[in-house]
């Protein structure tokens, strides 16, 4: 494996990596400029893991019938859709998500997005995806 290529000027190779973020530099210029916005430092996989699974298990979620629940194929269907997977590279329908995701009452905030011509398209190629 060759040299890595800086990621600030995208033109020498790296020999050097910003102490805080890691990011590749070949310079002092190119540190420069890299320090003019504030970079972070990644977190380690197992501090975003148990962050992830704590900030799920807050959330209990209530069914009222069973046949609500999506089973495993269904799931592993939504997963693996690239149409489903291209859907979800919108930034306003990530936005749409996590509103309703993070709303103390769901099901209106659900209603709302449904108002969203986007997020009806997506609605229905999930349930077409779980119900072909």
């Amino acid at each position: 494996m060759g040299p890595r290529q800086c990621q600030v000027c995208n033109e020498a190779p790296s020999k050097y990596k910003c102490p805080s973020c890691y990011l590749p530099y070949c310079s002092l210029v190119c540190y420069k400029k890299h320090k003019e916005l504030p970079c972070v430092k990644p977190q380690p996989l197992e501090a975003l893991t148990t962050a992830v699974s704590e900030s799920l298990v807050e959330k209990a979620v209530v069914v009222g019938e069973t046949s609500e629940v999506l089973q495993k194929f269904q799931l592993e269907a939504i997963a693996s859709s690239s149409e489903i997977r291209d859907s979800l590279n919108d930034k306003a329908l990530q936005d749409l998500i996590c509103r309703i995701d993070s709303s103390s009452n769901a099901e209106d905030e659900l209603d709302k997005a449904m108002a969203e011509e986007a997020f009806r398209l997506f609605i229905d190629k999930i349930l077409s995806t779980i119900n072909p």
